[in-house]
């Protein structure tokens, strides 16, 4: 087998069944194999993914054992040569394995990931980082990374996001390496709950000799407040988390100690304040379709054509019927036409539901039709 799928869900059904329905589409040239694991879910998670995908490897685990072990324990199950770390709160075009398997063969990488947007089709820059060393970790926090590209390298800024190239970390959200190698290193270290776990195992296989790359031909949607509420919780996890792995891979000393402590802090707390639910007033809703699903939608307009859509000044909201066009299709019209007056949702048949997120920091949108 070429590709297994790992997907660690944990309380997102909804953007599951999603993410699941992309993945199936995606691997149809592939031969691949869907493990989820679930984190003791108290939604119907479950029994969403026995009903509607029964060929899917469904591991429940009894508690939440976190984002490390929970993913170390589906890809021991795994069956491929390779491995890809899928965040439920994904979209994968059609060709993204297919992309990502022949470029990780011809690289010999060590670990590949991708370009990953919004649900607004922006740019998530964390798709591709720089080793969080103490001063880069300070021109991050500080904000320094904006002044200039000088100060770029937690973000990677030698490359631009439609530049594929070598780079130190990758986002946890979406990574492929072979399975072998995930093995080799031990991967996630399970002393990380979440949040550095992905800057260390990027940075563990680096240091045994392996290069990381961004490639940049294929995108991913990563709704991203959906999986993780910033929270109280949220704030000491990930200063445990940051602190834990520079004392893993870096000397101690008692300034390195101070400015960590501090930065973590402050970083996340800039990433706590920033939570909320994005206040957007639609002024037009507009249907991509083949049939009139939407009569619950007052005032939305059917079309059935991407090209038919004209840009202005009114607050848009673009809804994409999946049945009808594919998710490299939508992927690629949320990146072309990405504005300020414009969010997009999906229409998932399956379900009967409309699903979208207005921002990187919004908890998501979920309309029941």
């Amino acid at each position: 087998m070429q590709l297994s799928v790992i997907i660690l869900n944990y309380n997102v059904r909804y953007f599951l069944e999603q993410c699941i329905t992309s993945v199936q589409k995606a691997l149809q040239t592939i031969d691949g194999e869907i493990i989820v694991v679930d984190n003791h879910s108290i939604d119907d998670s479950c029994q969403m993914v026995r009903q509607l995908f029964p060929e899917v490897k469904l591991i429940e685990n009894k508690e939440n054992l976190g984002f490390p072990k929970g993913n170390n324990i589906g890809v021991a199950q795994a069956k491929g040569e390779y491995v890809c770390i899928l965040n439920p709160d994904t979209v994968v075009a059609e060709d993204t394995f297919k992309k990502l398997l022949a470029k990780n063969h011809q690289l010999s990488a060590g670990i590949i990931g991708c370009k990953l947007i919004d649900g607004k089709g922006n740019f998530l820059p964390e798709s591709k980082r720089g080793v969080p060393t103490p001063w880069v970790a300070f021109t991050k926090v500080f904000g320094l990374y904006k002044i200039s590209n000088v100060f770029g390298k937690y973000y990677a800024q030698h490359l631009s996001e439609n530049q594929t190239g070598e780079v130190d970390i990758l986002v946890g959200a979406f990574m492929v390496l072979k399975k072998s190698l995930y093995l080799e290193v031990g991967g996630f270290d399970e002393n990380c709950f979440m949040y550095s776990d992905d800057i260390d195992l990027s940075y563990t296989i680096q240091q045994k000799g392996y290069k990381n790359y961004y490639f940049a031909d294929t995108a991913v949607i990563h709704y991203k407040g959906e999986s993780t509420v910033r929270d109280q919780k949220y704030l000491h996890r990930f200063q445990e988390a940051m602190n834990y792995f520079y004392k893993k891979h870096f000397k101690k000393s008692l300034v390195f100690d101070v400015m960590m402590k501090a930065g973590s802090f402050v970083f996340a707390l800039s990433k706590q304040s920033k939570q909320k639910n994005i206040d957007f007033k639609v002024q037009k809703t507009i249907v991509f379709t083949k049939d009139i699903y939407f009569s619950k939608i007052p005032n939305a307009e059917i079309l059935n054509s991407l090209e038919a859509f004209t840009n202005n000044k009114l607050r848009y909201e673009l809804i994409f019927d999946t049945t009808y066009f594919s998710f490299a299709e939508i992927i690629a019209f949320m990146q072309q036409h990405k504005a300020q007056n414009i969010i997009f949702k999906n229409y998932i048949a399956s379900s009967n539901y409309i699903i979208g997120s207005n921002n990187a920091n919004d908890l998501g949108k979920i309309i029941i039709c």
